[in-house]
């Protein structure tokens, strides 16, 4: 087959678009400015050209199509090429829906939070239950080993961001994937470069509810009133609720404070218990989403609910990275002050009165421009330090929000500056946690070297 060239291929997004493109038998090329695991892996993995940098001759002139992530803008000197040069050009959303998902069942998990650990729990459950599930997920799941594949089964489960599609198409990405089932797993505000208010982001997840046939199925938190203010604008297809209050569709009870044991109940009759690795009420309500989708495509829930007790979680969702002396470290994709205020519940629950500290990069766009300066101190509340890395772009005041956060809190430049603060502050039994939605000049396992004795 062709080829096709992808920009921002390292993306987590983009790369599954080139994984199933590899599937697929396309030759497959990229390129991105930005790499670091575990998307360079799984790329290196299958053996893809990656480019560095978006020069126009990184574009192969062998090159059939491009593929656009939504990074890039007009001015990117590839982006000015393949416009100039008239080359044929696409959106990674656009590619998914023409090639991937024609005659497939797609289920579509949306929301603010959860979307990859939810997305992750329904293709591991409908494996488990032989169902050979095609899947692309914004992370690298453990069980599979890779972040997309296409599967043989009837179901394909994608991720479905409310993210732009393309410089060119600036609808939602999920209103490309036309889903028979979607899951809406809550809404806030996010995403501050592109929607100026939460009205605007309500608006692009009714458009997601509009594509969803009334044959089909929507699965919806019961406790987001966000959520319900959307489907008041209109729903034609029938809606199953999820949630730990009585008398929802799918409820949950805890067996366990940390979220590590729960009952689960469908239409009040208790369908068994779940006793897994997984922590925080967020994630019992993204399993409960899950179980609610496998059941939405024939599929009684209680056969595979044991299997989550062998779910290995996904990387860089408090993903222990190593211990030393008593120190753990984890690693964690935190972008959201609802995200890491969770966190740190199911962790505290976890470890009780032990250390929390937390390492924290504000690098999404909507951290960087402040729009969420004003909540993180209180995200924080569970931790004991906090250490922000204040890279120079920050817009905003950091020591308005230093002086907020209720345990010790300074800020450092750099992460060389920052790993120096860590390796001198924590002790045995602590637990240290660094959150952020990059790369975080591999800052985890660099301090994991560091407390080893090695040069970090």
């Amino acid at each position: 087959m062709s080829t096709i060239h992808i920009l921002g291929i390292a993306g987590t997004f983009m790369g599954g678009v080139a994984a199933l493109a590899r599937e697929l038998g396309y030759s497959v090329e990229g390129s991105d400015q930005a790499v670091y695991p575990p998307m360079s892996t799984q790329l290196e993995q299958l053996g893809i050209a990656l480019r560095h940098g978006y020069l126009p001759e990184n574009i192969g002139p062998d090159c059939a199509s491009v593929v656009v992530g939504n990074a890039l803008s007009r001015g990117n000197p590839a982006v000015e090429h393949v416009l100039d040069q008239a080359l044929d050009y696409t959106s990674g959303a656009q590619w998914l829906a023409q090639n991937v998902l024609p005659g497939r069942t797609t289920i579509a998990v949306a929301g603010t939070h959860g979307k990859t650990t939810t997305t992750s729990l329904l293709a591991y459950l409908l494996d488990r239950a032989g169902q050979d599930p095609g899947f692309l997920i914004g992370g690298v799941v453990p069980d599979f080993g890779v972040s997309a594949r296409l599967g043989t089964g009837p179901a394909f489960v994608v991720e479905a961001d409310e993210y732009d599609t393309a410089f060119f198409d600036k609808r939602s990405k999920f209103v490309h994937y036309r889903p028979r089932v979607a899951i809406l797993n809550n809404l806030e505000y996010d995403h501050a470069d592109i929607f100026p208010d939460l009205a605007a982001i309500e608006r692009q997840f009714h458009h997601l509810v509009r594509t969803v046939p009334g044959n089909g199925r929507l699965i919806v938190n019961a406790a987001d009133a966000n959520l319900a203010r959307v489907l008041e604008m209109g729903c034609w297809t029938p809606v199953e609720r999820f949630g730990f209050q009585p008398g929802v569709e799918w409820q949950a009870q805890l067996l366990a404070a940390d979220g590590s044991a729960f009952a689960v109940f469908h239409n009040q009759q208790c369908l068994g218990q779940v006793h897994w690795s997984l922590l925080g009420n967020h994630n019992v309500l993204n399993a409960l989403a899950a179980l609610a989708a496998v059941h939405a495509v024939g599929i009684d829930p209680a056969t595979v609910m044991p299997e989550l007790a062998g779910f290995g979680g996904i990387k860089r969702r408090l993903e222990v990275v190593g211990k030393v002396d008593g120190i753990t470290v984890y690693d964690d994709f935190a972008h959201h002050p609802t995200a890491i205020a969770t966190t740190l519940a199911g962790l505290r629950a976890r470890v009780g009165d032990a250390r929390i500290v937390v390492a924290m990069e504000p690098r999404s766009n909507s951290m960087r421009l402040g729009a969420h300066a004003a909540a993180l101190a209180p995200s924080l509340q569970l931790a004991d330090a906090v250490v922000f890395l204040h890279r120079p772009e920050l817009a905003w005041d950091a020591a308005a929000v230093i002086s907020q956060v209720r345990g010790q809190a300074r800020a450092v430049a750099d992460s060389e500056q920052l790993l120096d603060v860590l390796a001198g502050q924590v002790t045995a039994g602590d637990h240290v946690v660094f959150m952020s939605n990059g790369g975080f000049d591999n800052a985890p396992r660099r301090l994991l070297a560091r407390l080893q004795g090695g040069c970090g």
